[in-house]
């Protein structure tokens, strides 16, 4: 893949003397320049309105609008371009505030030195280009660094919508939490090694080992009775938990019955859930 070629460097030569254009030509052609002319000012703005230009060289004595004039003009209309007035020593007095206002970027005298003129032009060249390179490269950062913005906002609502579903999810675990204590049985649920996950007061009080005891995180095989350790092994190893789950009597309580169902209909939660009920359920 080839590199792109750099732009044409456009330069812009005004003098009313035909022949004083017709020698700058000539200076100046070697270098590869784009090169416009015009006889005067008035012409000079109308060329800068078709073409960009990166540096321009006037002559100051001009009938009609000077060099210095026509160089201020130029100033606020194409502020970035780099600006040589052409003039006799006789005449740096009438340029000097100019120079000063920054209106004219060089002053090369008459006759000039074609070296010393090129070397200068090229050099404003040089100093143009990069100041265009800076302009591109200011807009290609403002132009990320919109782009990181309208990141960064979507980020913080995804963060803030993300926060939100968590807060919800907080407050339905904590009703559920709150109706799971409530409930007038005990509700264990176990996960797919048998540690007991969830536990409600009623199912510490039923099974715990010693007052005071929490039975989330021990293990079914060290407090739950044999008589349900067996039957709930025979359920899983027969598959008889259907989803609807399975009400069995446990020998170990007379007075009560077990419900036993899977969990992960509705979650990807893996275990099993547990409901004692009085025997007269049917």
């Amino acid at each position: 893949m080839t590199e792109p070629s750099a732009p044409a460097r456009t330069i812009l030569l005004v003098d009313d003397e035909a022949n004083i254009t017709s020698a700058l030509k000539r200076t100046l052609r070697r270098d590869g320049y784009n090169i416009l002319t015009a006889n005067g000012g008035a012409e000079g703005l109308e060329l800068l309105t078709q073409h960009e230009v990166g540096v321009i060289v006037s002559d100051q004595r001009m009938p009609q609008m000077t060099g210095v004039d026509f160089l201020r003009k130029v100033k606020v209309l194409y502020p970035k371009t780099f600006r040589i007035v052409l003039s006799g020593y006789t005449e740096l007095e009438s340029v000097t505030s100019a120079i000063n206002e920054g209106a004219i970027y060089k002053f090369l005298t008459k006759p000039w030195d074609d070296d010393q003129l090129r070397n200068n032009i090229r050099e404003a060249f040089q100093r143009y280009e990069m100041e265009q390179e800076n302009l591109r490269l200011a807009q290609e950062l403002k132009e990320v660094n919109e782009k990181l913005r309208l990141l960064n906002q979507g980020l913080e609502k995804q963060v803030a919508d993300k926060t939100h579903e968590i807060i919800q999810n907080i407050h339905l675990l904590q009703i559920s939490q709150e109706i799971l204590e409530h409930l007038p049985v005990p509700v264990l649920g176990l996960d797919d090694e048998h540690m007991i996950a969830v536990s409600n007061k009623r199912a510490d009080a039923l099974f715990q080992r010693y007052a005071g005891e929490c039975l989330m995180g021990l293990l079914a095989n060290d407090c739950l009775p044999e008589s349900f350790l067996q039957c709930l092994q025979h359920y899983e190893l027969t598959g008889d938990i259907s989803k609807n789950g399975n009400l069995l009597k446990l020998p170990c309580c007379t007075d009560m019955q077990v419900w036993i169902t899977p969990m992960g209909e509705a979650s990807r939660s893996k275990g099993t859930i547990v409901v004692f009920l009085p025997d007269k359920v049917d």
